[in-house]
């Protein structure tokens, strides 16, 4: 009876990421005793982040992973934050084996606060144009929210997180609550006017992105510094100057004493009561003794990265739900989508050869989507953003010999500006790309292995080519030089953006959440991550889950206050 009682709970988070350690924040702050489940190693603020003040001779290989470790792990080695100042955050592929049917790169963050600590901190509001999107263009399943539902959890967290950008005004790009942003080069600024002068459909504008720029008081309470521009992000910000579940929310969390946090808790699948017809708790293997053991609460949040609550969600199986807990409509696992990033572009400017940069800049520049807004105009479905950043590095003359050479590498010159773009598109959800769970393979832990089967279709060829045109364009209008624009054919999934299989909609027929991210057949269970995901929009997807699952967390608060949960 006393284990018993120490497993109960009003709330289990599954997942300490960036849409988990918001619910956790939102639950404990309401006073709901709320446990956090995380499958990886605890990470500690500040204490956990080993490379972060390191400086670049202090990495043996010169930030290069040797070769035989990338030839041990040719899934995560593919991805460019696999370098040896990051490669603590990367699972190696041994760890967490799954099945590509059809190649896929799974980055995944097994650790306190999850990818909160490996993201590019883009942030980026959804518009109206995004959620009317399926209905407007029959891709997809209708949204079951619109822009005005999500608007003011918008505010709400970007408040909170620190985002700092420009109130732009354009229509496919809401302003939010924003700090101040980071400068443009006098490069991006040139690109800034050129686009101005000849197009009256697209422009470039100053990227939004999770950085404290002026510290406010909100953020100050939470410990946090202003960002530094030392742009290590990725090793994890001692400082907090960017934001993650481990500098703000999950600390936010444990001092209300309302929190408890798990790690190296692997959750197996989450149990259904039968009688009740709701479910009541989940089975969690420990990562090191696998012991299975039952926590139970009367609401359950799953926020574990959208390809594993895909997993949770099909290996919770009972007389009721044979294929999957809440899988009425069997569309669990499937219209898995991603973003397209195939599309890059670089080139070099003899301009501006009097001025550099000072200092560096964590952020960059952004094209919103200016293809299709409006109306269908290309043999192409919806349509992309596109990243630009610009910068000038040294240039020495390698080929001298002796104290000459040393010369060259200790005085080196400075060099032509270079400048890249690269595109974010959208990819339709189609049934067929889906995963699943093998029938005999089993991980490390004793869970099903995922079978990813995913690929690229017809829309996302076009769409890339479309890209490489009109980037060309604008970067030789632009009076950029060597211009040179490909398509990089990169695996689905290397954008770190994977969504869907768990696509709320209207109709339970056709979608698995309603509007509240409630599973329809049972009530009890949320899920707000991206495998909630109906469509992907061309805007980065962590900010929309930030502001869903505070959303749905304030909604769950309320019905438990009525007893409908």
């Amino acid at each position: 009876m006393s284990s018993l009682k120490k497993r109960k709970y009003d709330v289990i988070v599954i997942g300490s990421g960036i849409s988990g350690g918001w619910a956790a924040k939102e639950f404990c702050e309401k006073g709901l005793k709320t446990l956090v489940l995380e499958r990886g190693r605890d990470v500690k603020h500040v204490t956990d982040y080993p490379t972060a003040m390191k400086d670049p001779w202090d990495f043996p290989h010169g930030g290069q992973v040797p070769l035989a470790i990338k030839e041990q792990n040719p899934v995560i080695s593919k991805h460019y934050l696999y370098t040896e100042s990051s490669i603590h955050w990367a699972v190696p592929d041994a760890v967490h084996p799954f099945v590509e049917e059809k190649p896929f790169t799974w980055v995944r963050g097994y650790h306190v606060g999850g990818r909160s600590l490996m993201w590019a901190r883009q942030t980026q509001r959804w518009s109206e144009f995004d959620f009317e999107g399926p209905a407007r263009d029959g891709f997809s399943v209708d949204w079951p929210i619109r822009y005005a539902d999500l608007a003011p959890w918008y505010s709400h967290v970007e408040r909170f997180a620190g985002i700092s950008g420009n109130k732009d005004g354009v229509p496919q790009l809401p302003d939010g609550e924003f700090l101040p942003a980071f400068e443009m080069n006098c490069v991006e600024q040139h690109l800034q006017k050129s686009i101005a002068a000849k197009y009256t459909d697209r422009q470039l504008i100053q990227g939004r992105c999770a950085h404290i720029t002026d510290p406010q008081p909100v953020h100050q309470e939470q410990g946090r510094a202003q960002c530094q521009n030392r742009n290590l992000c990725v090793r994890g910000c001692p400082l907090g100057g960017y934001f993650s579940s481990n500098a703000s929310t999950l600390p936010w969390a444990a001092k209300t004493g309302n929190m408890t946090l798990r790690p190296d808790s692997i959750v197996h699948s989450i149990i259904y009561d039968e009688k009740k017809g709701q479910a009541k708790g989940v089975r969690v293997v420990d990562a090191h003794t696998n012991e299975m053991i039952e926590y139970y609460a009367k609401v359950i949040f799953v926020n574990a990265g959208a390809l594993n609550s895909n997993l949770i969600l099909l290996n919770s199986t009972s007389s009721r739900f044979p294929n999957g807990i809440g899988n009425d409509s069997g569309t669990l696992g499937k219209y898995i989508i991603w973003h397209n990033y195939r599309g890059r572009i670089s080139a070099k400017s003899d301009q501006f050869l009097d001025m550099r940069t000072k200092g560096k800049n964590p952020n960059h520049c952004y094209i919103p989507r200016f293809r299709n807004v409006h109306k269908q105009e290309t043999d192409f479905l919806r349509g992309y953003a596109v990243g630009v950043g610009a910068g000038r590095g040294f240039k020495a003359d390698t080929t001298a010999i002796g104290e000459e050479l040393k010369n060259n590498l200790l005085n080196p010159p400075l060099g032509e500006w270079n400048i890249s773009g690269w595109m974010m598109g959208e990819v339709i959800p189609r049934e067929n790309n889906h995963v699943r769970l093998h029938e005999s393979l089993k991980d490390p832990n004793g869970m099903p292995q995922l079978v990813i089967s995913t690929e690229w279709s017809e829309n996302e060829d076009k769409m890339s080519a479309d890209f490489i045109e009109q980037l060309s364009e604008m970067f030789t209008e632009a009076g950029f030089k060597d211009v040179y624009a490909h398509d990089s054919h990169a695996n689905p999934g290397n954008d770190i953006h994977e969504m869907g299989g768990v696509r709320m909609g209207n109709d339970p027929k056709n979608s698995m959440l309603n509007k509240w991210n409630q599973l329809h057949a049972c009530k009890n269970v949320f899920v707000t991550d991206g495998a909630c995901m109906t469509s992907g929009s061309t805007q980065n997807p962590s900010l929309t889950y930030m502001a869903i699952t505070a959303r749905a967390a304030n909604y769950a608060v309320e019905e438990m206050k009525k007893r409908n949960l």
